[in-house]
């Protein structure tokens, strides 16, 4: 049997190092479809590195081969979850839900307080959708072309739409990021968004104050004819009525009583199905191909695992309202199995625990290990220029630093998405920054400064922890 040695800190950041050039490259020669596949296997060769340099330390491949098994086991939970939220996504769609949450949203915006405003509807918007992308593509480029008839800024427009956007897609469960975190991390879906608030909630309400200040001294007259166009469109397609509410009410009493995530989604995505045949019986059967019980039924199972798009009078919400199902969270779960096999490797060949005591060395407090966190993901969202690896990668290297710490692992999922996935779109060459630069119209350097939650949420993150206020310690059985 061969002898096992301990990896020095340079055999163990090998593999790091050929994931972060290799990921650069990839973005560089991809750019936004880096995402369809090709950095998955980007993490794959990075694992297969990773298991060269644990053949050097003395590893067989049946070891390495346990530690990657063990590691996709722990996210298995996760995974299901990602799987329930592609269903419920596609019901709640089809039901006319989400398409409720966009009308009444749209309707808050005033012009007199324009900023305030469409950070609010953005904000509704992107936990309806679960996508900051989504909310920025359709909803983001009308309030741009409002706000330039009300003469404010460009980049205080991109600024309050991206901040309301980013809110959205933290706290909603549908977004992929939010199912992310808590999965590298090691906690579960809700857990994680009710800890999260700690931070989030000051972060939006410090922004929503500052851009009503801002809204004061900016022009207040202009047409809001996008808007009307909008909302005559979903109107026109679907029954919108406030009794749609009473499903995602049913989701959230579920939430709050502690109900685990798996069947309070599941009961979310069958209450949406059976609101889809109360509220929109022709929209159901115009996906199914027919009014009989079996189209009916092939349209809510269409509705379930595959594509569906809603046609309306409106380029914008046509957009918006599609969904993949089940079959859509396929591109997510592929990253996450392909990050496990990754991380798997780096923990049973004892490279993670080697980096993990390098960062101990320079860490000697709560405070200054949440702000070793915030950096670590900048550093991804700058070198690997992707927002999910700037959460999938510190949240392997980290987990177990955390765990050695005494502090829960929302600790971690927290301050991942704290930093991780609102910093991206404040990166240009990033493919956030780059999707939302283009998508708006807006140049990243343009819009940076008024993304106030994007900017204040690590900040926020970083003086929770050295204040030591809300940080959930480690209970020992």
């Amino acid at each position: 049997m061969a002898i096992k040695r301990q990896p020095t800190l340079l055999e163990a950041f090998i593999p790091v190092i050929f994931l972060i050039i290799l990921l650069s490259i990839n973005v560089g020669i991809f750019g936004d479809d880096a995402l369809a596949g090709s950095n998955q296997i980007v993490l794959i060769l990075s694992a297969a590195v990773a298991a060269l340099v644990a053949s050097r330390l003395g590893f067989q491949w049946d070891e390495l081969q346990d530690g990657i098994v063990k590691s996709i086991s722990s996210a298995m939970t996760s995974l299901l979850i990602l799987l329930l939220i592609g269903s419920l996504a596609g019901t709640w769609l089809l039901s006319g839900i989400v398409p409720a949450m966009i009308y009444y949203g749209l309707q808050i915006l005033n012009p007199s307080i324009f900023l305030f405003a469409a950070c609010i509807v953005c904000s509704i918007v992107s936990v309806a959708t679960g996508s900051s992308w989504t909310t920025a593509a359709t909803v983001g480029i009308a309030l741009i072309g409002i706000g330039k008839a009300l003469g404010i800024s460009e980049g205080m427009i991109a600024g309050a739409i991206l901040s309301g956007a980013y809110f959205g897609d933290k706290m909603s469960p549908l977004s992929d990021t939010t199912n992310l975190a808590p999965a590298m991390a090691g906690t579960d879906l809700f857990t994680h968004i009710r800890y999260m608030a700690i931070t989030t909630v000051p972060s939006i309400s410090i922004t929503l104050i500052i851009f009503l200040i801002l809204g004061f001294t900016s022009g207040t007259s202009a047409t809001v004819v996008n808007t009307e166009e909008i909302l005559f469109a979903i109107s026109d397609k679907f029954h919108i009525s406030g009794w749609l509410f009473i499903v995602p009410i049913a989701v959230v009493v579920m939430i709050v009583r502690k109900v685990p995530a798996i069947p309070a989604l599941l009961a979310g995505t069958l209450l949406g199905a059976l609101f889809a045949l109360i509220f929109q019986p022709d929209l159901v059967a115009g996906i199914g191909g027919s009014a009989t019980p079996s189209g009916m039924f092939r349209g809510i199972m269409t509705s379930l695992y595959g594509d569906i798009s809603i046609t309306t009078s409106n380029e914008m919400v046509n957009e918006l309202l599609s969904s993949g199902g089940m079959a859509g969270m396929l591109g997510t779960i592929w990253l996450i199995l392909s990050a496990m096999i990754f991380g798997g490797v780096m923990e049973s060949s004892g490279m993670l625990k080697r980096i993990a005591k390098a960062i101990l060395s320079l860490v000697n407090s709560t405070g200054s290990l949440i702000a070793s966190t915030v950096f670590t993901c900048g550093f991804f969202n700058v070198t690997a220029s992707d927002q999910y690896l700037a959460i999938v990668v510190p949240g392997r290297m980290y987990a177990d630093i955390y765990k050695r710490k005494g502090l829960a692992p929302e600790n971690l999922s927290r301050t991942l998405e704290d930093s991780g996935t609102v910093t991206s779109v404040l990166i240009p060459w990033n493919t956030c920054g780059a999707y939302h630069s283009k998508v708006l119209g807006v140049a990243t350097g343009d819009y940076l400064m008024y993304c106030f939650f994007n900017l204040i949420s690590p900040l926020m993150t970083m003086t929770v922890g050295f204040l030591g206020f809300k940080i959930k310690k480690l209970v020992t059985e």
